[in-house]
C-alpha cells in the first residue's frame, strides 16, 4: 500500500519527535558547546588581531628592537592564544585536557629528541633574537655565507648575497661560527695598496696620495686618512693607502680611490712598475 505524502510527513515528524525526546538532553548541551566554541573562536581571533597590532604594526613600540623581533614574539603569542582556546574547547566537551597536557607533553619530548637539529635552530634563533650580532638590513658575513639580512627566524634566517641570491641559513649554523658584521659600526676603513718604482721620489708619492685623499669629500677627516710605506719588495716600493669613510659611503669612496690612483700617480710622473725579473744567459760553448 502507497502511503500519501501526508502520512509520509506524519511518520517522519514522529522519528523526529522519538529522536529529540530520547536525546533532548544531548541535542541541548552540544547545541550550547557548539555556541560557546564560536565565541572562543570569535574571542581568540580578536585576541590575534589585537596582538597584532600591539606587537607588529604598532607605530610608537615601546622597545626600539628589530622588527623581526616583533614577528617571532606575535607568532609565539598566537601560537599560545589557540592553543588555550584549543583546550578550552576541548574541556567544554568533556575531554580530560590534564591527561591531554601529559600526553602532549610526552609526545613533545619524543619529538623533540626525534628532531634535535631543529630544536637546536630554534634555540641558537632565540639566543640570535636576544643577543642581536645583526638586524634586517644588516650585511654580514658568517662561514661561507656573506650577504645582506632579509629576515629572522626561529629556524633560520634568510639572506640575500651580492647577485641577489636567496640565501637560507639555519640559525644553528650561524650562531655556531664567528659573525662579521660590516654594517654594525657607523663607520669602515679601506686599505688599498699600491707600487711605485724605486727610480721614482718617494716623498713625493706620498705627498700626491696624501692630496688625493684629502680632495675627496667622501673620506672623513677624523681619523684623518694615511699614506705609509708598506714594503720595499722586488719591483717596486709598495704604499699602503688607510683612510675612514662612513658606512653609507663606504663602497662608493673605495672605488673612486682605485679610480684615482693611476692618474695621480702618472699625473705627478711617477710609474707603477710592473713585476721583473733580471735574466742571465751564461755561453757554456767552449
Amino acid at each position: 500500500m502507497e502511503l500519501t505524502q501526508k502520512q509520509t510527513t506524519g511518520i517522519g515528524y514522529e522519528i523526529f519527535e522519538k529522536f529529540w525526546n530520547t536525546n533532548q538532553g544531548w541535542i541541548i548541551q552540544l547545541g550550547k558547546n557548539l555556541l560557546l566554541t564560536l565565541i572562543i573562536v570569535i574571542i581568540a581571533a580578536i585576541c590575534v588581531k589585537i596582538a597584532r597590532k600591539l606587537i607588529v604594526q604598532s607605530p610608537k613600540k615601546l622597545v626600539k628592537i628589530d622588527d623581526s623581533i616583533y614577528k617571532v614574539c606575535f607568532t609565539v603569542v598566537r601560537v599560545v592564544i589557540w592553543l588555550v582556546a584549543a583546550l578550552i574547547t576541548l574541556d567544554i566537551f568533556g575531554f580530560n585536557t590534564a591527561s591531554l597536557l601529559t600526553i602532549l607533553g610526552a609526545a613533545g619530548l619524543t619529538v623533540g629528541l626525534a628532531m634535535k637539529d631543529s630544536m637546536s635552530n630554534i634555540a641558537s634563533g632565540v639566543m640570535l633574537l636576544v643577543l642581536r650580532p645583526y638586524k634586517t638590513g644588516d650585511f654580514v658575513a658568517c662561514g661561507s655565507t656573506t650577504g645582506t639580512i632579509k629576515e629572522m627566524g626561529l629556524f633560520s634566517t634568510v639572506m640575500e648575497t651580492f647577485e641577489g641570491i636567496f640565501v637560507s641559513v639555519p640559525n644553528n649554523a650561524i650562531f655556531g661560527n664567528p659573525i662579521t658584521n660590516y654594517s654594525r659600526n657607523p663607520m669602515r676603513r679601506a686599505v688599498i695598496t699600491v707600487g711605485i718604482s724605486y727610480g721614482d721620489s718617494l716623498q713625493k708619492g706620498l705627498e700626491v696620495l696624501r692630496e688625493m685623499l684629502e680632495k675627496n669629500e667622501l673620506i672623513l677627516k677624523d681619523p684623518a686618512p694615511e699614506v705609509l710605506v708598506a714594503d720595499l719588495a722586488d719591483s717596486s716600493v709598495n704604499l699602503t693607502i688607510r683612510f675612514w669613510a662612513d658606512n653609507a659611503n663606504y663602497w662608493t669612496a673605495y672605488w673612486q680611490v682605485k679610480e684615482q690612483i693611476k692618474s695621480t700617480i702618472e699625473d705627478a710622473g711617477l710609474n707603477i712598475p710592473f713585476p721583473q725579473r733580471v735574466v742571465t744567459v751564461v755561453n757554456q760553448e767552449k
